[in-house]
């Protein structure tokens, strides 16, 4: 019994140290936009009781819309943890190991359906872990969120055809996951987040993303920015090594290049007494990575027409930019609008090839609509 009381009293000075400060300063959501999160947990719980409580707080403290999780071990503390933070609710997938969970804010959202994906034999080669799909509503707005963990380690060359090859495994993977989504969600908010266990700013010839980097009409990597800044910055600090992504479609672009979305690593580490060292002993290997997302209403939401003549530069822009319609016009209007439709600024050009425009507009998204000829083309323009 003795034993017992010191243990539950060394956890709780344990977890007081670990958050002696600023833990506050983690959060990350707001009223106004859709917060996701991945978060590998590392053999949850990596410590017993002191990573129960500390990732409870964490979760707390983040308050934020969902959260995907990899790696959960002990699925029976895991759904005591979340069953005692008033407001949350958690659904775990079976799985063979570290299996795979959504923790999601009741208030916020409301689950339409959750289910694996290419959870059949023929598939394991290339998903250990089956995908979790999670179809959603937000302030009214449908969204469809993919959980991923994919196979780890590798020589960092990729092999295509070879079934033993770890970076084969993890490019058939994306190859079926993108597969997946034209067919299915081709209209849709589409998030695809996970432990995808390898970088995306390999060189093209040995990086298991390049189908949806090639596709740079339809999908972007949110997290593009966090892979190209210093190794501090990334998710996975024991490697240094950014492992952990979260990809958009582009129903979600104009969204994301709103001046309140948000794509960060949450370095829960440098609010932890004993820092990275602390963290990686009792809580776990990877940073979770985080996505906000101004959501706008369906009904003002555009997505991108593209012209592959028509090129504007720079973009972003300060506010100046060159409009080159590739060949000369006998007339070319340019109307300007932002977000929610509201026309700023209309010019007509005669017998124009590149057309100068000045946007003296505060920072944020607009949208340029070029008619020229029989042809219309809505071009995305991001002003700094």
């Amino acid at each position: 019994m003795l034993t017992r009381i010191l243990t539950s009293v060394l956890t709780l000075i344990l977890s007081f140290q670990l958050f002696g400060q600023g833990l506050a300063d983690i959060s990350f959501g707001t009223d106004s936009t859709f917060e996701v999160i991945t978060w590998n947990i590392e053999w949850f719980p990596k410590n017993g009781s002191i990573t129960v409580d500390s990732v409870s707080k964490i979760i707390e403290s983040l308050d934020v819309d969902l959260i995907g999780l990899q790696e959960v071990d002990d699925t029976t503390l895991c759904r005591q943890m979340i069953d005692n933070l008033p407001g949350y609710e958690l659904f775990i997938a079976d799985g063979w190991f570290g299996g795979l969970a959504y923790v999601y804010k009741t208030s916020s959202v409301s689950i339409q359906s959750i289910y694996k994906i290419y959870d059949t034999s023929s598939f394991w080669n290339a998903f250990p872990r089956s995908p979790l799909v999670v179809e959603l509503i937000f302030n009214g707005e449908e969204f469809v969120i993919i959980n991923n963990h994919f196979k780890c380690c590798g020589d960092g060359l990729l092999d295509v055809g070879n079934s033993n090859d770890e970076e084969a495994r993890r490019y058939e993977a994306n190859t079926l996951l993108k597969q997946y989504i034209d067919e299915n969600f081709n209209s849709s908010r589409v998030i695809v987040i996970g432990d995808l266990n390898d970088i995306i700013t390999d060189a093209p010839l040995n990086n298991v993303f390049q189908m949806f980097i090639d596709d740079s009409i339809n999908y972007e990597f949110a997290d593009m920015s966090i892979a190209t800044q210093p190794p501090s910055e990334w998710s996975y600090p024991s490697w240094p090594s950014h492992l952990d992504h979260i990809l958009i479609t582009n129903e979600l672009f104009t969204e994301f290049h709103h001046p309140n979305s948000v794509i960060k690593t949450i370095k829960i580490d440098d609010f932890l007494v004993g820092g990275l060292a602390e963290y990686d002993s009792n809580i776990s290997d990877h940073r979770p990575v985080g996505l906000k997302i101004q959501v706008i209403p369906s009904a003002l939401s555009l997505v991108e027409r593209s012209n592959s003549n028509i090129k504007i530069s720079p973009n972003p822009t300060n506010g100046y930019c060159l409009i080159d319609m590739g060949e000369t016009y006998h007339k070319v209007s340019v109307i300007v609008s932002d977000l929610s439709g509201k026309v700023i600024q209309s010019n007509t050009y005669n017998e124009s090839q590149v057309l100068n425009l000045n946007l003296n507009e505060p920072a944020g998204v607009y949208f340029l609509m070029v008619e020229a000829g029989n042809e219309e083309t809505l071009i995305r323009l991001i002003k700094e």
